[in-house]
């Protein structure tokens, strides 16, 4: 049977006994969190309920067993045995009242990962169609922008009707001389279209 001890605003001890051990349960919440923490110590078997004292140093909990009383003191996070010839000294005794069952931790216990699922294939993009915003026209196959009078193009060849179509004095391929009306380089072969 476990034993409840009431400390403060949202800070409780439990004591139980589990054959020859204490477990000594300390609780507290506020502001949405809840703490808990939990240690034995080995006392013997009860064989009365347990009584509790607040002191100057702490909660001292006076456990009575076969062997004889055995002491137990809380001291802010700490828990353990005080000597057998401690006496409670100035104390005030505290309220203990039978509980129905210890704390048990609120958060869900871990979910085993999950194995990663292989990846979809990506699905290929759809060519992007040819924009036209005011005088400005964009499109991608070939890359040409034209706006206004400007024009850019990369990646195709250049139209006959293109004015630098026709003035064209050097190979792209091999950077040699080439003459007017020339569709091939005369020195690398390559299509000047």
């Amino acid at each position: 049977m476990a034993y409840l001890c009431e400390l403060e605003t949202g800070q409780r001890v439990y004591l139980d006994n589990q054959g020859n051990q204490t477990i000594v349960t300390t609780s507290s919440s506020q502001l949405g969190q809840q703490q808990q923490a939990s240690s034995s110590v080995t006392t013997g078997a009860w064989i009365s309920p347990p009584e509790a004292y607040r002191s100057g140093a702490g909660v001292i909990f006076k456990i009575i067993t076969a062997q004889g009383e055995q002491f137990i003191q809380l001291q802010g996070g700490s828990v353990g045995l005080m000597a057998p010839e401690s006496t409670l000294g100035k104390v005030q005794q505290m309220q203990m009242q039978q509980a129905t069952a210890m704390p048990t931790p609120s958060m869900q216990p871990m979910q085993p990962m999950q194995p990663i699922q292989p990846m979809q294939p990506m699905q290929p993009m759809q060519p992007m169609q040819p924009m036209e915003m005011g005088d400005m026209k964009m499109s991608t196959n070939p890359m040409e922008m034209r706006m206004g009078n400007m024009e850019m193009r990369m990646g195709g060849p250049i139209p006959a009707s293109h004015p630098s179509a026709s003035s064209r004095q050097f190979c792209s391929q091999c950077g040699a001389k080439l003459q007017a009306g020339d569709r091939f380089c005369s020195s690398c072969g390559h299509a000047l279209s």
